[in-house]
Protein backbone atom coordinates (compact mmCIF):
# COMPACT_ATOMS: atom_id res chain seq x y z
CA UNK A 1 0.00 0.00 0.00
CA UNK A 2 2.56 2.69 0.91
CA UNK A 3 4.29 2.21 -2.15
CA UNK A 4 1.26 2.55 -4.39
CA UNK A 5 0.49 6.02 -2.06
CA UNK A 6 3.67 6.96 -3.11
CA UNK A 7 3.33 6.78 -6.86
CA UNK A 8 0.33 8.70 -6.14
CA UNK A 9 2.03 11.97 -4.76
CA UNK A 10 4.75 12.06 -6.67
CA UNK A 11 3.90 14.94 -7.93
CA UNK A 12 3.53 16.98 -4.84
CA UNK A 13 6.88 15.89 -3.75
CA UNK A 14 9.30 18.91 -3.26
CA UNK A 15 12.66 19.19 -2.11
CA UNK A 16 14.54 21.33 0.76
CA UNK A 17 17.20 23.23 -1.28
CA UNK A 18 19.80 22.00 1.28
CA UNK A 19 19.51 19.86 4.04
CA UNK A 20 17.24 16.95 5.41
CA UNK A 21 13.59 16.75 5.12
CA UNK A 22 10.63 14.88 7.03
CA UNK A 23 7.63 14.35 4.33
CA UNK A 24 3.92 13.21 5.78
CA UNK A 25 1.96 11.84 2.77
CA UNK A 26 -1.57 11.22 2.77
CA UNK A 27 -4.54 10.57 1.51
CA UNK A 28 -8.39 10.09 2.16
CA UNK A 29 -10.26 7.74 -0.37
CA UNK A 30 -13.78 7.99 0.92
CA UNK A 31 -16.41 5.03 -0.05
CA UNK A 32 -15.89 1.27 -0.20
CA UNK A 33 -12.12 0.95 -1.88
CA UNK A 34 -9.64 -1.71 -1.52
CA UNK A 35 -7.63 0.74 -0.15
CA UNK A 36 -8.17 2.39 3.72
CA UNK A 37 -10.13 5.27 3.71
CA UNK A 38 -6.70 7.51 5.32
CA UNK A 39 -3.42 6.47 5.16
CA UNK A 40 -0.24 8.68 6.12
CA UNK A 41 3.42 7.61 5.17
CA UNK A 42 6.28 9.26 7.07
CA UNK A 43 9.58 9.25 4.60
CA UNK A 44 12.84 10.88 5.65
CA UNK A 45 14.51 11.94 3.10
CA UNK A 46 14.88 8.45 0.83
CA UNK A 47 13.40 6.45 3.49
CA UNK A 48 10.02 5.18 4.10
CA UNK A 49 10.13 5.51 8.07
CA UNK A 50 6.34 4.69 8.88
CA UNK A 51 2.66 3.56 7.66
CA UNK A 52 -0.15 4.60 8.83
CA UNK A 53 -3.62 2.50 8.13
CA UNK A 54 -6.41 3.86 9.62
CA UNK A 55 -6.20 2.04 12.46
CA UNK A 56 -2.34 2.28 14.09
CA UNK A 57 1.15 3.88 13.19
CA UNK A 58 3.78 1.05 12.03
CA UNK A 59 7.13 2.12 11.88
CA UNK A 60 9.40 0.39 9.09
CA UNK A 61 12.46 -0.38 8.33
CA UNK A 62 13.40 -0.07 12.25
CA UNK A 63 12.98 -3.24 14.49
CA UNK A 64 11.83 -0.78 17.75
CA UNK A 65 8.82 0.79 17.95
CA UNK A 66 9.89 4.28 18.22
CA UNK A 67 7.56 5.68 20.81
CA UNK A 68 10.80 8.15 21.87
CA UNK A 69 10.98 9.73 17.94
CA UNK A 70 7.15 10.21 17.72
CA UNK A 71 5.57 12.05 20.17
CA UNK A 72 2.58 9.82 21.60
CA UNK A 73 0.91 13.21 22.98
CA UNK A 74 0.72 14.48 19.43
CA UNK A 75 0.42 11.99 16.80
CA UNK A 76 -3.04 11.43 17.67
CA UNK A 77 -4.48 14.88 17.83
CA UNK A 78 -2.90 15.83 14.23
CA UNK A 79 -4.25 12.34 12.69
CA UNK A 80 -7.56 13.36 13.65
CA UNK A 81 -6.96 16.93 12.52
CA UNK A 82 -5.93 15.80 8.99
CA UNK A 83 -8.54 13.07 8.59
CA UNK A 84 -11.39 15.74 9.58
CA UNK A 85 -9.85 18.35 7.32
CA UNK A 86 -10.03 15.73 4.37
CA UNK A 87 -13.60 15.58 5.06
CA UNK A 88 -14.02 18.94 5.44
CA UNK A 89 -12.80 19.65 2.29
CA UNK A 90 -13.90 16.85 0.35
CA UNK A 91 -17.93 18.37 1.29
CA UNK A 92 -16.90 21.60 0.27
CA UNK A 93 -15.03 20.28 -3.31
CA UNK A 94 -18.03 17.90 -3.74
CA UNK A 95 -20.22 20.89 -4.34
CA UNK A 96 -19.26 21.65 -8.05
CA UNK A 97 -16.88 18.11 -8.68
CA UNK A 98 -16.72 14.66 -7.49
CA UNK A 99 -12.78 13.19 -6.93
CA UNK A 100 -11.79 9.88 -6.00
CA UNK A 101 -8.82 10.42 -3.93
CA UNK A 102 -8.27 13.39 -1.60
CA UNK A 103 -4.11 14.22 -0.78
CA UNK A 104 -2.33 16.35 1.25
CA UNK A 105 2.14 16.50 1.25
CA UNK A 106 3.02 18.30 4.52
CA UNK A 107 6.94 19.01 5.22
CA UNK A 108 9.37 20.31 7.20
CA UNK A 109 13.33 20.75 6.79
CA UNK A 110 16.31 20.97 9.01
CA UNK A 111 18.92 23.22 6.38
CA UNK A 112 22.67 22.81 7.91
CA UNK A 113 20.92 22.05 11.40
CA UNK A 114 18.46 24.87 11.61
CA UNK A 115 15.12 25.20 10.92
CA UNK A 116 13.92 25.83 7.61
CA UNK A 117 10.30 25.59 5.99
CA UNK A 118 6.91 24.63 5.97
CA UNK A 119 4.98 23.54 3.30
CA UNK A 120 1.66 22.06 3.17
CA UNK A 121 0.06 21.38 -0.09
CA UNK A 122 -3.73 19.72 -0.69
CA UNK A 123 -4.70 18.21 -4.47
CA UNK A 124 -8.32 16.80 -5.02
CA UNK A 125 -8.13 14.03 -8.72
CA UNK A 126 -4.44 14.81 -9.03
CA UNK A 127 -4.41 18.56 -9.17
CA UNK A 128 -3.22 21.25 -6.40
CA UNK A 129 -5.96 22.75 -4.73
CA UNK A 130 -3.82 24.96 -2.42
CA UNK A 131 -0.66 25.14 -0.74
CA UNK A 132 0.92 27.10 2.70
CA UNK A 133 4.16 28.23 2.74
CA UNK A 134 5.42 28.74 6.78
CA UNK A 135 8.79 30.22 7.34
CA UNK A 136 10.29 32.65 9.96
CA UNK A 137 6.58 33.02 11.76
CA UNK A 138 5.45 34.38 8.26
CA UNK A 139 3.09 32.35 5.71
CA UNK A 140 2.73 32.47 2.03
CA UNK A 141 -1.06 31.05 0.60
CA UNK A 142 -2.22 30.57 -2.39
CA UNK A 143 -5.68 28.71 -3.56
CA UNK A 144 -6.37 26.99 -6.70
CA UNK A 145 -10.42 25.64 -6.14
CA UNK A 146 -13.33 27.42 -5.86
CA UNK A 147 -13.78 27.53 -2.42
CA UNK A 148 -16.18 29.95 -0.52
CA UNK A 149 -14.10 32.83 0.78
CA UNK A 150 -16.38 33.12 3.92
CA UNK A 151 -15.77 29.27 4.72
CA UNK A 152 -12.24 29.13 4.05
CA UNK A 153 -10.98 32.06 6.25
CA UNK A 154 -12.28 31.22 9.34
CA UNK A 155 -11.03 27.71 9.09
CA UNK A 156 -7.57 29.11 7.25
CA UNK A 157 -7.05 31.23 10.52
CA UNK A 158 -7.15 28.50 12.83
CA UNK A 159 -4.99 26.12 10.82
CA UNK A 160 -1.94 28.68 10.88
CA UNK A 161 -2.86 28.75 14.33
CA UNK A 162 -1.98 25.77 15.02
CA UNK A 163 0.27 24.95 12.46
CA UNK A 164 2.57 27.69 14.55
CA UNK A 165 2.03 26.46 17.95
CA UNK A 166 1.80 22.85 17.28
CA UNK A 167 2.41 20.80 13.93
CA UNK A 168 5.46 23.12 12.97
CA UNK A 169 7.52 21.94 16.18
CA UNK A 170 6.00 18.59 16.25
CA UNK A 171 7.62 17.90 12.86
CA UNK A 172 11.07 19.98 13.44
CA UNK A 173 11.51 17.45 16.69
CA UNK A 174 10.57 14.52 15.07
CA UNK A 175 12.43 15.05 12.28
CA UNK A 176 15.34 15.54 14.54
CA UNK A 177 14.54 12.18 16.17
CA UNK A 178 14.73 10.25 13.19
CA UNK A 179 17.94 11.61 12.27
CA UNK A 180 19.40 10.20 15.46
CA UNK A 181 17.77 6.94 15.49
CA UNK A 182 18.12 6.27 11.63
CA UNK A 183 21.53 7.69 11.50
CA UNK A 184 22.56 4.14 9.81
CA UNK A 185 20.21 4.37 7.37
CA UNK A 186 21.06 8.06 6.36
CA UNK A 187 23.72 7.65 3.78
CA UNK A 188 26.75 9.66 4.00
CA UNK A 189 27.22 13.05 2.43
CA UNK A 190 28.04 12.45 -1.35
CA UNK A 191 29.76 15.68 -3.06
CA UNK A 192 28.44 16.46 -6.88
CA UNK A 193 30.46 16.00 -9.44
CA UNK A 194 29.84 18.61 -11.69
CA UNK A 195 30.59 19.35 -15.38
CA UNK A 196 29.64 22.39 -17.41
CA UNK A 197 29.95 21.87 -21.23
CA UNK A 198 28.48 23.04 -24.52
CA UNK A 199 26.96 20.77 -27.34
CA UNK A 200 27.03 22.10 -30.95
CA UNK A 201 24.28 22.58 -33.35
CA UNK A 202 26.07 22.32 -36.52
CA UNK A 203 22.78 23.10 -38.78
CA UNK A 204 21.66 25.83 -37.52
CA UNK A 205 25.33 27.44 -36.04
CA UNK A 206 23.59 27.75 -32.05
CA UNK A 207 24.60 25.31 -29.06
CA UNK A 208 23.21 24.15 -25.79
CA UNK A 209 25.08 24.87 -22.38
CA UNK A 210 24.46 21.64 -20.20
CA UNK A 211 24.95 21.79 -16.65
CA UNK A 212 25.14 18.12 -14.99
CA UNK A 213 25.74 17.85 -11.18
CA UNK A 214 25.59 13.87 -10.58
CA UNK A 215 27.22 11.61 -7.97
CA UNK A 216 25.50 13.66 -5.08
CA UNK A 217 23.96 12.56 -1.92
CA UNK A 218 21.36 13.40 0.08
CA UNK A 219 19.33 14.83 -3.22
CA UNK A 220 18.29 18.04 -2.40
CA UNK A 221 20.76 20.47 -4.49
CA UNK A 222 20.33 23.93 -5.89
CA UNK A 223 21.88 24.77 -9.76
CA UNK A 224 22.05 28.03 -10.91
CA UNK A 225 22.86 29.17 -14.37
CA UNK A 226 24.48 32.80 -14.59
CA UNK A 227 25.14 35.35 -17.26
CA UNK A 228 27.84 37.18 -17.31
CA UNK A 229 27.10 37.21 -13.84
CA UNK A 230 23.37 37.22 -13.51
CA UNK A 231 21.00 34.57 -13.25
CA UNK A 232 19.57 33.23 -16.22
CA UNK A 233 15.78 33.35 -16.03
CA UNK A 234 14.05 30.04 -15.55
CA UNK A 235 11.80 30.08 -18.43
CA UNK A 236 14.81 30.02 -20.61
CA UNK A 237 15.98 26.90 -19.24
CA UNK A 238 15.45 23.41 -19.40
CA UNK A 239 15.51 20.10 -17.29
CA UNK A 240 16.25 20.37 -14.05
CA UNK A 241 14.33 17.04 -12.92
CA UNK A 242 16.17 15.15 -10.14
CA UNK A 243 16.99 11.35 -11.19
CA UNK A 244 18.74 8.68 -9.24
CA UNK A 245 21.32 6.54 -9.64
CA UNK A 246 21.80 2.98 -9.49
CA UNK A 247 24.47 3.67 -6.57
CA UNK A 248 21.92 5.70 -4.17
CA UNK A 249 22.91 8.85 -5.19
CA UNK A 250 21.32 11.53 -7.49
CA UNK A 251 21.70 13.54 -10.58
CA UNK A 252 20.31 16.68 -11.90
CA UNK A 253 20.71 18.13 -15.59
CA UNK A 254 19.76 21.69 -16.87
CA UNK A 255 19.98 22.99 -20.24
CA UNK A 256 20.56 26.44 -21.59
CA UNK A 257 20.12 27.40 -25.88
CA UNK A 258 22.35 29.68 -26.74
CA UNK A 259 21.96 31.08 -30.25
CA UNK A 260 24.44 31.95 -33.12
CA UNK A 261 23.75 35.35 -32.19
CA UNK A 262 24.13 35.20 -28.50
CA UNK A 263 27.62 33.48 -29.26
CA UNK A 264 29.19 35.82 -30.88
CA UNK A 265 28.81 38.33 -28.42
CA UNK A 266 31.40 36.03 -26.26
CA UNK A 267 29.97 36.50 -22.81
CA UNK A 268 30.43 33.87 -19.68
CA UNK A 269 28.70 31.38 -18.75
CA UNK A 270 28.60 29.96 -15.20
CA UNK A 271 26.84 26.78 -13.76
CA UNK A 272 26.81 27.02 -9.46
CA UNK A 273 25.83 24.34 -7.50
CA UNK A 274 25.41 24.36 -3.69
CA UNK A 275 25.09 21.28 -1.71
CA UNK A 276 25.02 20.38 1.93
CA UNK A 277 28.38 18.43 1.15
CA UNK A 278 29.75 21.59 -0.02
CA UNK A 279 31.28 23.40 2.50
CA UNK A 280 30.96 26.99 -0.47
CA UNK A 281 29.01 26.76 -3.44
CA UNK A 282 30.80 25.52 -6.72
CA UNK A 283 31.09 27.46 -9.41
CA UNK A 284 31.94 26.11 -12.75
CA UNK A 285 32.85 27.71 -16.06
CA UNK A 286 31.68 26.89 -19.54
CA UNK A 287 34.75 26.67 -21.61
CA UNK A 288 35.31 29.33 -24.28
CA UNK A 289 37.56 26.72 -25.83
CA UNK A 290 36.58 23.86 -28.90
CA UNK A 291 33.16 22.32 -28.92
CA UNK A 292 32.73 18.71 -28.32
CA UNK A 293 32.52 18.41 -31.96
CA UNK A 294 35.74 19.86 -32.54
CA UNK A 295 37.11 17.89 -29.72
CA UNK A 296 36.38 14.96 -31.17
CA UNK A 297 37.81 15.67 -34.39
CA UNK A 298 41.23 16.30 -32.43
CA UNK A 299 40.69 12.96 -30.66
CA UNK A 300 40.05 10.82 -33.51
CA UNK A 301 43.04 12.30 -35.22
CA UNK A 302 45.16 12.31 -32.30
CA UNK A 303 44.26 8.31 -32.39
CA UNK A 304 45.05 8.07 -36.33
CA UNK A 305 48.47 9.53 -35.60
CA UNK A 306 48.87 7.06 -32.92
CA UNK A 307 47.90 3.85 -35.63
CA UNK A 308 50.14 4.80 -37.80
CA UNK A 309 53.24 5.54 -36.13
CA UNK A 310 52.77 2.10 -34.23
CA UNK A 311 51.83 0.20 -37.89
CA UNK A 312 55.31 2.18 -38.95
CA UNK A 313 57.18 0.70 -36.10
CA UNK A 314 55.90 -2.71 -36.35
CA UNK A 315 56.55 -2.79 -40.17
CA UNK A 316 60.23 -1.61 -40.03
CA UNK A 317 61.12 -4.25 -36.86
CA UNK A 318 59.62 -7.34 -39.45
CA UNK A 319 62.09 -5.72 -42.10
CA UNK A 320 64.44 -5.77 -40.02
CA UNK A 321 63.91 -9.32 -39.45
CA UNK A 322 63.09 -10.61 -42.55
CA UNK A 323 66.58 -9.09 -43.79
CA UNK A 324 68.30 -10.73 -41.55
CA UNK A 325 67.02 -13.70 -42.10
CA UNK A 326 67.83 -13.76 -45.48
CA UNK A 327 71.34 -13.08 -44.82
CA UNK A 328 71.75 -15.80 -42.33
CA UNK A 329 70.04 -17.97 -45.24
CA UNK A 330 72.37 -17.11 -47.43
CA UNK A 331 75.48 -17.58 -44.73
CA UNK A 332 74.00 -21.00 -44.00
CA UNK A 333 74.05 -22.12 -47.64
CA UNK A 334 77.89 -21.02 -48.13
CA UNK A 335 79.25 -22.68 -45.40
CA UNK A 336 77.51 -25.80 -46.97
CA UNK A 337 79.05 -25.74 -50.15
CA UNK A 338 82.26 -25.14 -48.34
CA UNK A 339 81.86 -28.66 -46.97
CA UNK A 340 80.63 -30.17 -49.27
CA UNK A 341 83.87 -29.36 -51.33
CA UNK A 342 86.20 -30.31 -48.42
Amino acid sequence: MDKIFILLVLSLSTCASNGYSLKLFSAYIPGEKQFPEFSIVTVLDDIIVGYYNSIVYIPRGNTTNEDDVIESVYINDIIDYMHYSFKRRSYLLTQNNSYEVYQTLVQCELLNTQPGKMIIKDAAGGFTTDELTYINNNFTYFVNASYSQVLLKPHLEEFKENLKKIFYPTCKRTLENYLKTRADQIRSLKKPNVKFVRKANTASGSFQAICLATGFYPRHINLTLFRDGQPVSDHKITGGDLLPNDDGTYQMKKILKISEEEKKENRKYTCTATHLSLDNKLDVKLTDNLDNDHYLFYIIGAVCVVMLLTFAIILGIWRKWRQGGEYDLAEAEEYSSEDEEL
